[in-house]
């Protein structure tokens, strides 16, 4: 409870003795605010903390002809207390983004960024077996990606098998900017 004395201003917040005095005569009352409005005895004592904190950083800018220290407080309290459920709502909402999804450990993270890399290569040769001209690509797929022979892919093709190989050695060249890939691997393979 308030003491009846008339309030004139909050003591020098600056010096030990002046924050204490103002702490003791107006705990009672910040602490009274914060509980009417939250439940939880921690996060009351955290709030109350944080508000005679925010009076302590603020003093500067209480001006007495205004109102009583109390009221002082109390609007403190209130912006202490709004951005305290500001901060929940925020929280709450990333947790619901996160719900469902498990936290990555470094070893996921280093899996996730080897198959990354891994994909990078792939789209690479994709890109580049995309810009292949049509005959080109025909060679190509039915050689490396059907298995056939050359000599099989020319008669799928009715072309000569110097021209599957042609369009094959070409088709290494546009290619060989993915080096190491499986693709290039089996192109040599099938010369």
């Amino acid at each position: 409870m308030r003491s009846p004395r008339h309030e004139t201003g909050p003591p020098d917040l600056t010096t030990p003795e002046g924050f204490g005095a103002f702490y003791e005569e107006h705990i009672d009352a910040v602490l009274g605010f914060v509980t009417r409005r939250v439940a939880d005895p921690h996060l009351a004592a955290d709030l109350t903390a944080d508000i005679f904190l925010a009076a302590m950083g603020s003093a500067g800018a209480y001006r007495g002809h205004r109102g009583a220290p109390v009221a002082w407080l109390f609007g403190i309290a209130r912006n202490v207390l709004s951005g305290h459920a500001r901060g929940r709502a925020r929280e709450s909402g990333a947790l619901a983004r996160l719900s469902g999804r498990r936290l990555l450990d470094d070893e996921d993270v280093a899996a996730l960024e080897e198959r990354i890399d891994a994909q990078r290569a792939f789209r690479d040769v994709a890109e580049r077996h995309a810009a292949l001209s049509e005959p080109l690509r025909a060679a190509l797929d039915l050689v490396v990606v059907d298995e056939l022979t050359p000599a099989e892919a020319a008669q799928a093709l009715g072309v000569t098998q110097a021209t599957i190989r042609v369009r094959l050695h070409r088709a290494r060249r546009a290619l060989r900017g993915a080096s190491g890939s499986v693709t290039e691997h089996r192109l040599e393979a099938a010369r």
